[in-house]
């Protein structure tokens, strides 16, 4: 243990420092934060654009290859940065071990879920109209 080293001995002495992941995780957060914002001045002006517009040319818009790329990337990127936050209120909000874990296992399960029938939906506009 180095003169600097702030740490608390016995926790020095037990390995239960930091695992260097939380870093990551709010870089991460930052991150997809910064993209909704882009993606969402997009999706705004692309609804705007539609407002006074028919089943069709919303279909037909849709279906552009730049559109539903950038709703997809919209859509995984919404779920993800969902995750990464409900994720931080349940490790710091639930402490019993068992419903901390199965509330994270349960929403990264539906955050998977609506992830993929979202992106499915748009793929299917895409591809077929």
């Amino acid at each position: 243990m180095t003169a600097k080293d702030l740490r608390n001995p016995l926790k020095v002495a037990r390995g239960l420092g930091s695992s260097q992941s939380g870093v990551g995780h709010w870089w991460t957060q930052r991150v997809t934060a910064a993209a909704l914002v882009v993606l969402l001045i997009w999706f705004v002006i692309t609804v705007l654009g539609l407002l006074h517009a028919d089943y069709a040319t919303a279909l037909a818009t849709v279906a552009k290859p730049w559109n539903a790329l950038l709703l997809i990337l919209l859509l995984v990127t919404m779920f993800w940065h969902a995750v990464l936050g409900l994720q931080v209120v349940i490790e710091d909000y639930v402490h019993t071990r068992w419903k901390e874990v199965l509330s994270l296992v349960l929403i990264k399960f539906l955050a998977v879920l609506g992830a993929l029938a979202s992106v499915l939906a748009v793929l299917r506009i895409a591809l077929t109209h």
